[in-house]
């Protein structure tokens, strides 16, 4: 795919050259990395909602933080494209999700600038504060950044991280890219001064101070933390980060060069775990996914002048469509029956039985252990589960599929989408570990295989 059309980012070999930018051309060479990010996918297939939502976010990370020695931790890797094209990999992007191409998520043996691979979710936190401490540990003078999506903390994972890393003494930045709400006037100029303000080194240091000054007399430092979480939380959700011991900046507007890169420049200079909250939009930039940012989450091949275009004749029927039908057709007959899901509806095939019975549909969000112990509590009181889950993600509740069904001897049913190997994705979701580590399970837990739609 030529470059010509993209002077600036053509520019762009390393996130080096891109810090010698004024923010002018920053501005510029965003809105040229959103549209070769749409060019790109539209060309190969992938996932495009997502990585049009990260543009600004990723040009200012590269901007202010030195990587690759600065690490940046995305989770989950699936909004990495402008990363990967910002990072040496631009013109391999014709061959992303090919065989002997670019992975479709981070992957450490690809460059250097993938730091952990996270095409799992929720694994960010914990990797970026293990990496914060052993920089400690080695007397080395560098930061760590996870980016993670508001999906990705449903998972009980990222608030365990979160509950570690709040009483270390770790440089670890966490950076919440929140996707599911629109921006609001308080992301706006008023938010922006709030957010300078509060990761500015005078802030910081008054806050050190008081803290200082107060500890001497413990009923009045109290007083001061609830007062500051008060004043806080008039204009931001900062109570919860804030009791997990991190220092809550935000929300800005993560599409904003002209809120992310003070802010974070700020940020950078402050010691111990920071927490900033950026507002971004899926699909921004281009119309069609800002609208449906499902239907545009990982397209095929498409036309971005015509958009996706729905095949004329219908496809064939998938082990997953067969599912959803036979899950409908027991629900129907057997009113014991729920379906759950950890956040795979239209992947697992439960769409038309969330519309067919909305009440006996839970989606759990992306928390697979507790999506399992949350069937096997309801199998003690009667109910007949059906857990519908990637072959690959199942992997992730393996302890609760052990311990709280099957030890218990428990009628949950598991129906495994995405078995045996998915190609594209790579081997992070290739679900080829299912059959051994199911078969040894005793109590016949009750598998049904499913394959890539």
């Amino acid at each position: 795919m030529s470059t010509n059309s993209y002077p600036l980012l053509q520019a762009v070999n390393s996130p080096a050259d891109l810090r010698r930018f004024s923010r002018a051309q920053l501005k510029a060479l965003a809105a040229e990395l959103r549209s070769y990010v749409l060019d790109s996918v539209s060309r190969t297939g992938g996932h495009l909602s997502s990585n049009l939502g990260t543009v600004e976010l990723t040009v200012a990370l590269h901007a202010v933080f030195d990587t690759p020695r600065d690490r940046l931790v995305w989770d989950v890797g699936h909004q990495t494209y402008p990363h990967k094209i910002l990072t040496g990999r631009r013109d391999r992007m014709p061959s992303l999700r090919q065989l002997g191409g670019l992975s479709g998520f981070p992957l450490r043996s690809e460059s250097e600038y993938d730091t952990f691979g996270t095409a799992h979710s929720s694994t960010s936190i914990s990797a970026a504060l293990g990496m914060a401490l052993a920089a400690k540990r080695k007397g080395e003078d560098r930061r760590a950044v996870a980016i993670i999506g508001d999906g990705a903390m449903t998972a009980g994972m990222a608030f365990e991280a979160l509950n570690n890393g709040g009483v270390s003494d770790a440089n670890l930045l966490v950076i919440l890219n929140d996707n599911d709400m629109s921006i609001s006037p308080p992301v706006g100029a008023l938010n922006r001064y709030l957010a300078q303000l509060m990761s500015g080194q005078f802030y910081a240091k008054a806050r050190g101070v008081g803290k200082s000054v107060l500890k001497q007399v413990p009923p009045l430092l109290e007083l001061a933390k609830r007062l500051e979480q008060s004043a806080k939380g008039m204009v931001v959700p900062a109570t919860l980060f804030e009791n997990f011991g991190f220092n809550y900046i935000g929300p800005i507007d993560g599409h904003d060069l002209d809120s992310l890169i003070p802010t974070l420049e700020n940020i950078k200079g402050l010691e111990g775990p920071q927490f900033l909250h950026v507002v971004t939009k899926k699909g921004q930039g281009y119309k069609l996914a800002e609208a449906d940012p499902v239907t545009y989450h990982g397209p095929g091949k498409f036309d971005p002048a015509v958009g996706i275009v729905k095949p004329t004749t219908p496809s064939k029927t998938t082990f997953t469509q067969v599912f959803g039908r036979w899950l409908c057709d027991m629900a129907a007959e057997d009113k014991r029956l729920v379906g759950i899901t950890p956040a795979m509806r239209e992947g697992s095939g439960m769409v038309e039985f969330e519309k067919r019975f909305p009440q006996r549909y839970y989606d759990v969000g992306i928390a697979e252990q507790h999506a399992i112990t949350f069937a096997a509590g309801m199998a003690c009181e009667g109910v007949k589960p059906v857990v519908a889950i990637y072959s690959t993600f199942l992997q992730r509740g393996y302890d609760q599929l052990i311990h709280d069904v099957a030890l218990q001897n428990l009628p949950v049913v598991f129906a495994l989408d995405r078995a045996g190997l998915v190609g594209a994705d790579g081997a992070t979701h290739a679900g080829n570990y299912d059959i051994p580590f199911v078969r040894c399970i005793p109590n016949n837990v009750h598998c049904l295989p499913g394959r890539r739609a």
